[in-house]
């Protein structure tokens, strides 16, 4: 559940986890959408039966289907500002792919702020840093830093 404050306590949240999402089951349709979207339709993704052979034994997401899922782990996990406009997706500093996400499970994101900085009156810059979680799996498929731009009304 996203935390909503006044942007005056944002200082209070730095160095602190601000939620956990829900679980996403990444299913063999979802990767191939997502193939299909982005026109990486290597057989390790698409191809089941080929997958069988190779290292994953299986078919596996896209890295960058894992990475898609920040804003859905963010609507869950991040903070919001009263009086919020829009958050925008600002990039990152620095994304690890540490382990495939194997076709039928489920990954959820842990989140924690670590950075603020009032850019403008109303403008703040956040930096997140990111797990991406397997379910049952002691390492994460990823770690990132993110930055995001949330823009408030001001009066």
């Amino acid at each position: 559940m996203t935390i909503e404050i006044n942007a005056k306590e944002l200082p209070n949240y730095i160095g602190q986890q601000t939620g956990v999402s829900r679980w996403f089951t990444i299913s063999q349709q979802q990767i191939n959408q997502f193939g299909e979207a982005t026109h990486d339709m290597q057989y390790i993704h698409v191809d089941p039966e080929k997958a069988k052979s190779s290292p994953f034994g299986g078919t596996i997401a896209h890295g960058f289907l894992s990475l898609s899922l920040f804003s859905a782990i963010a609507y869950d996990a991040a903070i919001n500002l009263e009086n919020t406009v829009m958050g925008l997706n600002y990039g990152f500093e620095k994304i690890r792919f540490l382990q495939p996400v194997k076709v039928d499970s489920r990954v959820r994101g842990q989140m924690v702020l670590t950075d603020v900085i009032e850019k403008r009156p109303g403008q703040f810059l956040y930096t997140w840093d990111v797990t991406v979680e397997i379910e049952g799996e002691a390492k994460p498929a990823l770690t990132a830093q993110w930055l995001t731009m949330t823009i408030i009304e001001t009066e």
